[in-house]
């Protein structure tokens, strides 16, 4: 558990306390599968949570399809300085995480049920992330029109993010991505970093 003292610190009996809901209720109501219980900490937590090094100081974050907090929570958790919108369709996941929301007292989240294209009048964001949503070409239309013209998508990948981005390069041009580069996070921390699609809309930083 050493990389999740790192990644948590101080907060991480709250961490763990996430991971509770999620090897329990999480799993009773179909949020993730029984199998994927022994390896929420490696595969799901951690590997999400590392991303939050990529967001900036004070950001407010857009988390696109939540479904079990994956990773919309777990940056609440290791960086309360940020302020989370979880954008959530399914009614029962919306209620799950209000609930693990109010058990763990985070007064950084907001969960928002809506679909993402219908959430743009509603939610504004400096960083738009999201996790096993879809493929790049289409979750770019979900994503950057949140950002409403500046900001960062930060979408967690697998192997072959730079395929998708290749695949993408004209959509994303369309929607007003400035660059579009592949990055990874948690090195030295994690066996195997979290790949992730950084997509930048509007001025330099």
């Amino acid at each position: 558990m050493r990389a999740a003292q790192l990644v948590f610190g101080p907060r991480m009996s709250i961490a763990s306390r996430y991971v509770e809901h999620l090897a329990t209720s999480g799993m009773e109501r179909g949020l993730l599968g029984p199998r994927e219980v022994p390896r929420l900490w490696s595969r799901h937590v951690l590997n999400c949570a590392v991303v939050a090094d990529l967001i900036p100081e004070g950001a407010e974050v857009a988390d696109v399809g939540s479904g079990a907090g994956l990773p919309g929570l777990t940056f609440a958790i290791a960086r309360p300085d940020l302020t989370l919108t979880l954008i959530e369709p399914l009614e029962r996941r919306c209620i799950w995480l209000n609930e693990v929301v109010e058990d763990l007292d985070l007064d950084n989240v907001t969960v928002y049920r809506s679909r993402a294209e219908q959430a743009i009048e509603h939610v504004k964001a400096d960083v738009v992330t999201a996790r096993a949503v879809s493929a790049l070409s289409n979750l770019a239309r979900l994503t950057i029109p949140l950002l409403h013209g500046e900001g960062q998508v930060l979408a967690i990948k697998g192997r072959s993010a730079a395929e998708e981005v290749q695949k993408a390069s004209k959509i994303l041009r369309k929607l007003g991505s400035r660059n579009t580069e592949v990055v990874t996070a948690g090195a030295g921390v994690l066996d195997e970093p979290t790949t992730v699609v950084r997509i930048s809309v509007g001025r330099p930083a």
